[in-house]
């Protein structure tokens, strides 16, 4: 299903990390690690869902969070008797650095530089797989969702966080540098006066996508001019019920999520965009965000359909446990 280039395994020789690839495996597990919640599923071989767990994400606590996945991972496999150690795979905002090893660019800044795939090697004893969470995303969909059957699907996040995974002919897009799909840290496009210079984002720089089209880029942008202290869902509800305000900020949203998306079919022309996340449940994106994108389109017409992702808030840990094949499996770490 996915090519060695999106992803790392390891496992523990003789008290060093090794990059293996392993097969056989009936069972997989997928870790969504995201900035409020950790999620883990439990598939059969042929993706059926036998359980699924949820636990909030331990703020600011690097080991904290490790804890808890392989804890999450271990009561899966106790609560179904499953031996031997299934496989796991994590997605994780970010990307594990080629040139380090160690992760960047994750907007839950406590993993930015730690060796975040060996140190849950070493804490599940066994290999793992780990990819950007919206690459995870993008397989999913690509495989048997939103996307299925497409030959380029350009998936997008807006959550806490905002990011963008690519899948052509069923393989996902990574670069030498793991950053393809990183759309959340571009600039918001063709920026109106009153958006210059923009948000201060984590990264260090102001005005990008990620300021303005997360869940809390949302909730500052409503505050701003409403002076209600309201959560993107929430807002989006209000909006629905006809508070002028919420609707207001729905409808800056959508015309900054169209702009935004313009130049992803500008540069990569996907035959479909997914949307997931939080803010992806907002009905008003499907029929407003296409009737504004063509004016900035570099075409004539605009025939990109924009779907949600059809397993909702499942779709990426679904593709966290897909970055194992069907016949592949972890080894058992050996002392």
């Amino acid at each position: 299903m996915c090519g060695p280039s999106l992803f790392w395994s390891h496992r523990i020789r003789r008290g060093s990390l090794a990059p293996v690839m392993q097969p056989g495996a009936h069972f997989r597990i997928g870790i969504d690690l995201g900035g409020t919640k950790i999620e883990a599923i439990l598939l059969d071989r042929e993706g059926g869902e036998l359980a699924r767990r949820r636990i909030a994400t331990p703020p600011r606590d690097y080991a904290g969070t490790i804890a808890a996945i392989a804890g999450l991972v271990g009561a899966l496999e106790r609560d179904f008797a499953i031996r031997p150690p299934v496989p796991v795979g994590i997605g994780m905002p970010g990307a594990i650095s080629p040139a380090t090893g160690l992760v960047k660019n994750a907007n839950s800044v406590v993993l930015n530089g730690r060796p975040f795939d060996r140190d849950l090697a070493a804490a599940l004893d066994r290999a793992v797989r780990v990819a950007n969470d919206a690459d995870c995303l993008a397989v999913s969909e690509a495989t048997d969702g939103a996307g299925a059957g497409a030959g380029t699907v350009f998936a997008a996040i807006l959550g806490t966080g905002v990011g963008g995974g690519i899948v052509v002919d069923g393989r996902p897009l990574r670069g030498p540098n793991a950053v393809a799909g990183e759309w959340g840290h571009n600039p918001l496009p063709w920026p109106a006066d009153a958006e210059r210079p923009g948000p201060a984002c984590y990264c260090g720089r102001h005005g990008c996508i990620e300021t303005f089209l997360s869940g809390p880029g949302l909730a500052r942008d409503f505050a701003a001019l409403d002076r209600r202290a309201l959560d993107g869902p929430a807002i989006a509800a209000a909006a629905e019920q006809g508070d002028a305000g919420a609707a207001a900020a729905v409808d800056r949203y959508c015309d900054r999520l169209a702009r935004a998306l313009a130049t992803v079919v500008n540069l990569l022309d996907p035959d479909v965009i997914v949307l997931g996340g939080g803010l992806s449940r907002i009905d008003r994106l499907y029929r407003e965000v296409p009737l504004r994108w063509g004016a900035w389109v570099f075409s004539d017409r605009v025939d990109t359909p924009l779907r949600p992702a059809m397993y909702g808030d499942s779709s990426g840990v679904r593709g966290a446990a897909w970055l194992w094949p069907k016949m592949a499996a972890p080894a058992e770490a050996a002392g």
